[in-house]
């Protein structure tokens, strides 16, 4: 099945409507969608409507954010009900601080002398609730500073460079109940992004099943080929379901489009077979 079930619109940061992300999946092929802003259900009903309108079938969702190490993980939320009020009083609860750390951001780049940056992010946020870094690179590259926001990811705003501000993000087990609250399947998010050594992954992958976490993502757009092998055995490993999802956000930022991924190996669980 040609499933997209990760990907980002207005409402957190991509850079498409929910309507224009339903229209597009839909032009390549997508059979299943999902709609997975960051730590924001503002876009569920928009997206639900979309895919409807269009015959494809959806899945609601959302990417929230967790500090796991004294880093930030992802864990994507699937088929969850997003009227849940456990769920949404979470999400808010993580969003809170964003503002405070976004104008420390801005201070720190204005120490090496980007002025203007705060405004400048805001801009590009169509949720001001959820300013991110993703708002400040497209700024950065807007002002000339940087060519692409891959040259701004690997010069400014991570750690030990310009406009790196950590954020206390919630628990991995608190994400993963929030979701079960509703209804949902948690699958970790392109878990070849993340520093871990191996024994830190194993930790993490043990302690997410330990808790009620069924799935990771094995084809995403942040994960090279090898690594869709390796992500696949350690889904045979542990037991986890299989998810595929473009992380899109926008037409000329995203690396893959909403649904030209390769389709999941045939030995792997689907995410999607646990719904109706």
């Amino acid at each position: 099945m040609n499933a997209d079930l990760h990907c980002h619109s207005v409402v957190s940061d991509g850079t498409l409507t929910p309507e224009a992300l339903a229209q597009r999946a839909h032009a390549n092929g997508v059979q299943l969608w999902s709609l997975t802003d960051h730590d924001e259900l503002g876009g569920q009903e928009r997206a639900k409507a979309a895919a409807a309108d269009l015959k494809m079938d959806y899945l609601a969702g959302v990417e929230i954010s967790v500090t796991w190490m004294g880093q930030t993980i992802h864990i994507v939320g699937l088929g969850i009900n997003h009227q849940d009020a456990d769920i949404l009083d979470g999400l808010k609860r993580t969003r809170e601080g964003r503002g405070d750390r976004a104008k420390q951001m801005a201070d720190q780049l204005l120490k090496v002398g980007i002025p203007g940056a705060y405004e400048g992010a805001l801009h590009y946020a169509g949720n001001h609730d959820l300013i991110s870094r993703t708002h400040f690179a497209r700024f950065l590259v807007e002002k000339g500073v940087c060519k692409d926001t891959e040259h701004v990811f690997k010069n400014y705003l991570v750690e030990d460079k310009p406009g790196y501000v950590p954020h206390r993000w919630a628990n991995l087990d608190q994400a993963i109940s929030w979701i079960k609250h509703a209804g949902g399947v948690a699958v970790i998010a392109h878990p070849g992004r993340y520093k871990l050594n191996a024994m830190q992954r194993d930790e993490l992958f043990q302690f997410f099943k330990d808790h009620g976490g069924l799935g990771i993502e094995v084809i995403t757009g942040s994960h090279s080929p090898d690594q869709y092998q390796e992500y696949g055995k350690i889904a045979k490993q542990y037991g986890f379901l299989a998810s595929r999802g473009s992380d899109f956000h926008d037409p000329s930022e995203s690396h893959i489009d909403l649904g030209v991924l390769p389709l999941l190996p045939e030995h792997l669980t689907p995410v999607w077979s646990v719904f109706h």
